[in-house]
Parts: structure tokens; sequence; C-alpha cells
């Protein structure tokens, strides 16, 4: 199993977070203070739970110092639900986000799902047009040269290309991508979305097409 990271400033919630993933065999470290956080131990963990709303460094400016530092995936817990907060949350390199008050089972589930995404052994590359994907390392390169996707943008990008042409609704990306029962938030994939075309149009490329009140192609 894993080993997690939780940071919060309530302590409530840390224990009821470290209880419910304990019990799915993880082993749960708990931060009430983001002050207190030893940077020369992110690397132990396999996930990073962060709370966004936490008085001095808030989880987004958390994020932001981090991100470049981990490679596991990052969820935000937050009471915060409007548009533009999820913007910033997954344009800052989150993977996901739980909203609050959640269930326990809410809790597990998205965390499993991660994980398991995590676990999943690529071991080729395949090409489409100028865009090549490395399927072991889950990278995606135009001629050669890295697009700096998250992992969330990359599992999308993925799953849209082995299926190139056929059109998907946003919960059902949500549900392959995430693995959450068709339970996930699909504005949550629609700002991933807006992240993955962003940074293709620095390379002149834009494979992922809108289908209107549908969902989303690979062309």
């Amino acid at each position: 199993m894993a080993r997690i990271l939780a940071i919060d400033d309530d302590r409530g919630i840390l224990n009821v977070i470290r209880k419910a993933l304990e019990k799915e065999g993880h082993q749960v470290d708990i931060l009430d203070d983001p002050e207190k956080l030893d940077f020369r131990r992110l690397n132990d963990y396999q996930l990073l739970l962060l709370d966004v709303m936490m008085p001095g460094t808030d989880g987004f400016s958390l994020c932001r110092r981090i991100r470049d530092q981990v490679d596991c995936p990052i969820l935000f817990v937050t009471a915060k639900t409007d548009e533009a907060d999820l913007m910033t949350g997954l344009g800052i390199g989150g993977d996901d986000y739980i909203t609050k008050p959640f269930g326990l089972g809410e809790l597990r589930a998205r965390v499993s799902a991660h994980l398991r995404r995590e676990n999943r052994e690529k071991k080729h590359v395949i090409t489409f047009g100028e865009l090549s994907f490395s399927m072991n390392s889950r990278q995606v390169f135009f001629q050669g040269e890295e697009i700096p996707l998250t992992k969330s943008e990359y599992a999308i990008c993925e799953y849209l290309a082995l299926n190139r042409g056929q059109v998907f609704s946003k919960e059902r990306i949500y549900e392959h991508v995430f693995g959450y029962d068709g339970e996930g938030d699909s504005s949550a994939i629609t700002e991933h979305i807006k992240n993955i075309r962003a940074k293709l149009q620095k390379y002149e490329v834009s494979p992922v097409e809108t289908v209107w009140g549908i969902g989303y192609k690979w062309k």
C-alpha cells in the first residue's frame, strides 16, 4: 500500500482522513501546519492531500512550491467549489479535488483511483502525427520535446488518443481516468482540457476536439 501525507489546519479532519485511509492499509502521515513541512521527505510519499484554505501558506501556494519537486498525485481538499478556484488548483498542477464535507467512501475511492493509475504498467511508445506518447514514463513529446503535462492531463490525452475518433462525455472520461464509478465532477475534466489545449497551443497542435453537447474526441 501507499505512504500518504495529508496537510490540513483542522486536526479533526486530519484524524478522520488518517483513520479512513489506514483502514485501506495505507501509511498516513498528518501535518496541521504547512510551515513545518520537511521538504526533504516529500519524495517518500506516493500521494499528497492538501487543504486549500489554511492560514499562512494555503494549499494552492504550497502546491506551487512543491509541484516541481514531487511526481506523485496531489489532491486538494476544499470547501471552495467555484470555477475560478477549480481552474487555479488544476492549473498549478493539482490532479483532483475532494469537496468538503466529503464521505469516507468518496475519499477512499478517489485516493485508490489515483494510486491505481500510478501503478499501471505501460511499456511502449505510440505516435499520432508529430505527438508521441511514452506509455512507460507517461510523457508526451512533440518532435522529441517533452510537453509538460500533469499526470491527470497525460491520462486524459492517452485515453482520448488511444480511442482516436471516438467521442466521450466528460463524465465517461472522468470515470475512466480516475476510476470513481461515474461520480466524478465533470467540471474538473473541462478545466483539464483547457489546460491541455493551452499547453499544446505552443506547438501549434490541437488534437482534442469538442463535440458540442456530447463531449470530446481526439482528432
